[in-house]
């Protein structure tokens, strides 16, 4: 089911997060996939649906800072970081707090976290507070930056919520946050030096 990002479209879709669906999204970097991080056997839908690893692990998107806190253990740093760039491009990689999602996530000891800057996900994180938000892509493939690309190369989910085309899709900066100091894992949207001038 594809349903433009209205209010009628984000409501349909929260109802089928709600009863364990799987929802495909515009962000702010590309067209993302999610489901509720509580529910495990949605989690394995998305797994099943983007052909991926289960040892790699899936990051979760939130409404504000004080909903991924219910979730993620910030420190002074990675407040700052969030501060300045939520919502944006930036995921980080936190200690986790909530033992159900890191059961239903099969997390160790770190989850990875995001804000994302559109009003489309946004409004549907408005209702679920969190999502799991990996990229709508098969594993491999190249991610997707409008509702078409999604329909032509994957399927299995739900609902997709049409928010038109992402300009200039880039994935978002991925960074660690180790007491003091910042790792890099990957580069995207948000340089290298952006981050170490709030350090």
């Amino acid at each position: 089911m594809i349903v433009p990002c209205d209010h009628e479209g984000i409501m349909a879709a929260f109802k089928i997060v709600k009863k364990g669906g799987v929802v495909v999204f515009p962000t702010d970097t590309v067209y993302g996939i999610g489901c509720d991080p509580f529910n495990e056997e949605a989690v394995k839908m998305i797994y099943k649906i983007k052909g991926r690893e289960g040892s790699k692990q899936l990051p979760v998107l939130g409404f504000s800072i004080f909903e991924i806190s219910k979730v993620a253990v910030f420190n002074e740093l990675s407040r700052r970081l969030a501060s300045k760039f939520w919502p944006g491009p930036l995921t980080l990689i936190l200690p986790v707090k909530e033992e159900k999602i890191a059961r239903s996530l099969c997390l160790d000891k770190k989850i990875a976290v995001r804000m994302p800057d559109n009003p489309c996900v946004l409004g549907l994180l408005s209702k679920c507070k969190l999502l799991v938000g990996t990229s709508a892509n098969r594993s491999g493939q190249r991610p997707a930056g409008n509702a078409a690309e999604v329909v032509e190369n994957l399927d299995g989910y739900d609902i997709l919520l049409d928010g038109g085309k992402i300009s200039n899709p880039v994935e978002s900066t991925i960074v660690e946050v180790l007491e003091d100091k910042i790792h890099l894992i990957r580069k995207g949207k948000i340089s290298e030096k952006e981050l170490l001038a709030l350090v």
